[in-house]
């Protein structure tokens, strides 16, 4: 309680740090769509028009909700994974790659493991998802570990191997037996994700969620959590301290590949039916923007998934209507992106003052200077 309040001696109350924070972040927000705006209005169209059509695509309806959902899974997979490997003091740029992988490792699981009833089969082909991406994440974690590689080219150069990988596999030995595309056979229904609310909505949905919440009670709840954000705020004192950090590093790629592999294959299960050729619009890069509006925590990332879904759900909505290219939504995001790390690195001596000050005025008396707290909060991640 008393870390909610705050008092005369301590810190500024939470609740006041995590407002400030929500308001610059909200801000962040609109200055994009004010941008974006000005950029319709170059183009000859109503931003006031645009905005309500992407509003009512995104969460005008029912419908319009789930299919935000729909769109915001895999963001939030990709956003998960390159979150809890930055925990760790890791860059894990792989993601995309990890996807791939998951879905081939899983496709293949459901097609050539069959006869096994639903209770068995789906959770042994998002297991082969988890594997694919885990071993795919490994790799990278392996030399980053023994040789001291740079995970962040290595990921990068793994990403284009999956890629390819799975187009060398739906076009040669996964192809579908008479068909003129570079896609595999529809997945048997033991290995598809069931359906929501009769939509597109899957409960892939309600993994991701249970994912993020997992990852939070792990990073924030457990002695295994602490280790890997010491081994990211300093990697020296928790290796000084007696933590095996070179075993965490390790652990911690994997399972951020993980991450992204379980989120792969559960778009090839609950919206494709099937793996083909590029069936990734860039999910695993998406996924680094979400992290970081998310401010690389678990619970956060979903807020910005679902801020990216509802964009591109609008998005789509607004061009069948008004025939504006879906790219407008992009240069909202790429603004967006900008802001969160100016008001990461550019303005929190404004946000340490705003707290300072409202701090004083609801405790009536002095307060610790937000700006020695804040600084050291964004060094762990903001948690």
């Amino acid at each position: 309680m008393q870390e909610l309040l705050g008092d005369k001696r301590g810190t500024p109350p939470r609740w006041v740090e995590a407002g400030v924070e929500v308001l610059f972040y909200a801000g962040a927000v609109l200055a994009a769509l004010l941008a974006g705006g000005l950029v319709m209005l170059a183009a000859g169209v109503s931003p006031l028009a645009a905005y309500r059509l992407i509003w009512d695509g995104a969460a005008g309806s029912a419908n319009a909700w789930k299919e935000t959902l729909v769109k915001a899974t895999p963001l939030l997979f990709a956003g998960l994974a390159y979150t809890f490997a930055y925990r760790c003091g890791l860059f894990n740029i792989g993601a995309e790659g990890q996807i791939y992988m998951g879905a081939l490792l899983g496709t293949i699981t459901a097609l050539y493991v069959p006869g096994l009833p639903l209770y068995v089969h789906l959770p042994l082909c998002l297991l082969g998802g988890i594997l694919g991406g885990a071993l795919w994440a490994g790799i990278a974690g392996a030399l980053k570990v023994g040789r001291g590689a740079s995970e962040i080219i290595n990921t990068i150069m793994l990403n284009y191997a999956a890629i390819y990988l799975v187009s060398y596999m739906v076009t040669g030995p996964l192809k579908q037996a008479g068909a003129n595309l570079p896609q595999t056979a529809r997945l048997p229904e033991t290995a598809v994700l069931g359906k929501l609310f009769d939509s597109r909505l899957h409960y892939g949905f309600v993994i991701a969620i249970a994912l993020a919440v997992l990852l939070y009670v792990v990073l924030q709840h457990t002695v295994w959590g602490y280790e890997i954000r010491s081994a990211g705020y300093n990697a020296k004192a928790a290796r000084v301290m007696g933590m095996p950090v070179k075993r965490n590093l390790l652990l911690v790629m994997m399972l951020s590949g993980a991450a992204a592999g379980i989120g792969g294959f559960v778009e090839i299960s609950g919206v494709q039916s099937r793996l083909f050729q590029n069936f990734s619009p860039g999910f695993g890069y998406d996924g680094i923007a979400v992290a970081l509006v998310g401010g690389a925590h678990p619970i956060g990332n979903i807020g910005s998934a679902l801020l990216f879904g509802g964009l591109r759900s609008g998005a789509n909505a607004m061009q069948r209507l008004t025939g504006t290219s879906t790219s407008l939504v992009y240069v909202i995001q790429a603004v967006i992106i900008i802001l969160v790390v100016c008001n990461r690195y550019w303005f929190g001596g404004l946000r340490a003052k705003l707290v300072d000050v409202l701090s004083q005025r609801l405790s009536g008396g002095a307060v610790k200077p937000a700006s020695i707290v804040l600084p050291l909060k964004e060094r762990e991640g903001q948690s």
